[in-house]
This record gives C-alpha cells, sequence and structure tokens, in this order.
C-alpha cells in the first residue's frame, strides 16, 4: 500500500480566515480537504453546504473530499459537483438507489464514495466494491466533533482491506472519527489510506505540530 494520507476537516476550523486554513492545509501538505456536510436529519447537526463550498474553491487546488451525511442525497448532487468537490461520499443508510449516485458522480468525472455508520455492517458495501473510488468508515457515531474513536470499528477495515486486496478493488479506505495520534497507528495497521483529523489538528495550540505527530504516529506501520 502507498503511504497514509491525511485529510483534514475544516469543520472546527475558523471560517472567517478560511483563505489562511487553506494556506495551513496546503503548508502541512494535506492531501485532502474533508467536508463535513449534515443537513440536520441524517445526523443531528447542521453545517454548511453546495454555495458555501463554491466559494472556497478559488482558495485552494487541493482536493475536496466531501462527505454528505444528508438524507437522500441524489436530490443534490449536481449542486455539489458544481461546487467544485472532487471525491463526492454519500451514506448507504441515506440512499435508496447508491449505484445511480455513483454512476452520476462518475459521469462528471468525479470520485464515488460510500460511507457506513457504525451499525451498519461493512457488507452492505460489498455489491458496490468494483465501482467505488472510496470507502468511508465511520469510527465514531456521525454529527459532532471530538467523539472518542471506536477500536470494535477496527476489524471493518481489517475485512474491507483483505476484500480489497484479494480483488485488486481500486477504492481507497478513509477513516474519520477520534483520530489522533493513539489511534490513527490503529487504523493504518488494519488497513487505513486516509484519516480524517478535525479536533485533534484545528483544537490543537499548534496546528502544524499536531499535523506532524499525526503523521509521524503512523511511520512504519505498513
Amino acid at each position: 500500500m502507498a503511504k497514509m494520507m491525511l485529510a483534514p476537516s475544516i469543520l472546527d476550523s475558523d471560517f472567517s480566515d478560511i483563505k489562511n486554513t487553506f494556506k495551513f492545509l496546503e503548508q502541512i501538505k494535506a492531501e485532502f480537504v474533508h467536508l463535513d456536510i449534515m443537513d440536520g436529519n441524517f445526523v443531528p447537526n447542521l453545517t454548511f453546504g453546495p454555495k458555501v463550498i463554491k466559494s472556497f474553491r478559488p482558495h485552494t487546488s487541493l482536493p475536496f473530499d466531501a462527505h454528505l451525511m444528508i438524507e437522500k442525497p441524489e436530490r443534490y448532487i449536481s449542486n455539489y459537483l458544481d461546487a467544485g468537490c472532487d471525491y463526492i461520499t454519500i451514506h448507504n443508510e441515506a440512499s435508496k438507489d447508491c449505484g445511480a449516485v455513483i454512476n452520476e458522480i462518475h459521469a462528471a468525472g468525479k470520485k464515488a464514495g460510500l460511507s457506513v455508520k457504525p451499525g451498519t455492517p461493512v457488507s452492505s458495501l460489498f455489491k458496490f466494491m468494483d465501482k467505488l473510488d472510496l470507502i468511508l468508515i465511520m469510527t465514531v457515531e456521525p454529527g459532532f466533533g471530538g467523539q472518542k474513536f471506536m477500536q470494535d470499528m477496527l476489524s471493518k477495515i481489517s475485512e474491507l482491506r483483505a476484500l480489497i486486496d484479494k480483488n485488486s478493488y481500486k477504492c481507497l479506505i478513509e477513516i474519520d472519527g477520534g483520530i489522533n495520534t493513539a489511534t490513527a497507528p490503529l487504523a493504518c495497521t488494519a488497513g487505513a489510506d486516509i484519516l480524517v483529523a478535525g479536533s485533534a489538528i484545528f483544537g490543537a495550540p499548534d496546528r502544524v505540530k499536531a499535523a506532524d505527530e499525526i503523521r509521524n504516529s503512523v511511520k512504519g506501520c505498513r
């Protein structure tokens, strides 16, 4: 597997200083900008939508990794494509036709992902594996940052890693929730490709140091 990639979630950043946030992400060589999009229905929190994301797009060339925690995401895929998202991940629990959503994203030349909540088995994703670019495993209940990492989710990562490697699937495994210097190596060893970190970076006194420490914590785990 390639090196571990970092996708800082900007949910806990200062949106009034978003230009400097993107400069910081470029400085630490983040591979993605993770965008947590919540509608207050699928999850008990409300964040931002495509109009805000579109306003972000001119300020960085980093790939936008959009995690749609919204009901019936198929209604809004075109909006997020138009906003400049490069990866769009929906929840398997939120759509009745994930296959159609994946096709729509691919038709626009972008990358498609599926995510599952902690209580949903990864087997629900198996029929889509050959079409996916990304699988996002939630290691907390989606909705709020700063939650404790659920270690029993590691078996999901390992199960997916084995299946991807066995069948030579191209999809990446992304982990979101409670990632820090203690939990990042666990996710990495289990087989993750991308780590989403929010409060562990943006809540730290020294953001650069915090990001470096997460990267350093997973060196040698492969």
